[in-house]
């Protein structure tokens, strides 16, 4: 008897959350604005990609030349040998 009532106290707790998950899905309505509205930010959202991915294409030259920063390039001599160090 009580695992019968175990398991229709388990039953219960999980209908009750199952019915609240099915709740808050979408519905497949066709005519919804909601549907129209996502619809329509979809497409913005694929315009501002193709837009974005057109100017990195534009704007893309290749790897860029490295740069060598050596401050102390004047103050060493023209022999730089360990021995002399």
């Amino acid at each position: 008897m009580a695992i019968l009532r175990a398991l229709m106290v388990g039953l219960l707790l999980t209908a009750s959350i199952a019915g609240q998950a099915y709740a808050q899905r979408k519905t497949n309505v066709p005519d919804s604005p909601y549907r129209a509205e996502e619809e329509q930010k979809r497409k913005e959202g694929e315009a501002i990609d193709q837009q974005y991915k057109a100017t990195l294409d534009r704007t893309n030259r290749g790897p860029a030349e490295k740069v060598v920063n050596d401050p102390w390039s004047n103050m060493r001599g023209t022999d730089d040998t360990k021995a002399k160090r």
